[in-house]
């Protein structure tokens, strides 16, 4: 089998594996989804979930300056995530790579290639994402189980000299990822609860 079967497989296997697992309705996964947005930022974010065969889908297009992701039904437990609404399009481009079977590094190098060449915008200015994972979500309650937050912050083209940052992590400290790429950004991830 040639590595563009191989892949073309997968995909199809992933796709019956989101498509096979139980989406839920549009608005417990906006439930879910806010849960990375600040309170009060929660009722105007736009959020992108997933639609009844696992594909991607804007939920709701919001005011807000968020976009915020759903949790994805194919995968155990709970992982959600808000950003900036300036790092929607290397995060919808990082979706699509994802969904052709370009992950990791692979689909980094790309979306930086991309980013040089001014075909694909980021923005130049510092920006947050904020990523809670958990084992589980309640939606009536709006409650996740295990919750645990953590949060980066891209500045592209950073480096350890231009911040003062380690770029490499400690346990609960800032550190500074993929340092002097359009993919730079400090990692804050607190110890978690015992």
């Amino acid at each position: 089998m040639t590595p563009t079967m191989l892949r073309t497989l997968g995909l199809l296997v992933l796709t019956a594996s989101v498509a096979q697992a139980q989406v839920p309705a549009p608005e417990a996964q906006i439930a879910g989804a806010v849960q990375a947005a600040p309170a009060d930022q929660r009722a105007t974010a736009t959020v992108v979930g997933f639609d009844a065969q696992g594909k991607h889908t804007t939920l709701r297009k919001g005011t807000g300056l968020l976009v915020c992701l759903a949790d994805d039904p194919a995968v155990d437990g709970f992982n959600v995530a808000c950003y900036h609404q300036d790092l929607e399009p290397f995060m919808a481009r990082g979706r699509a790579l994802a969904a052709q079977g370009t992950k990791g590094r692979g689909a980094e190098d790309i979306r930086w290639k991309e980013i040089a060449s001014g075909t694909l915008p980021m923005a130049k200015e510092p920006r947050l994402l904020t990523i809670v994972t958990g084992s589980a979500f309640d939606a009536a309650a709006g409650t996740v189980t295990d919750s645990y937050t953590r949060w980066v912050i891209y500045t592209p083209n950073a480096t350890a000299e231009s911040t003062g940052l380690p770029t490499t992590p400690a346990p609960g400290a800032p550190w500074l990822m993929f340092p002097g790429t359009p993919g730079a950004h400090i990692m804050i991830s607190p110890a978690r609860p015992k």
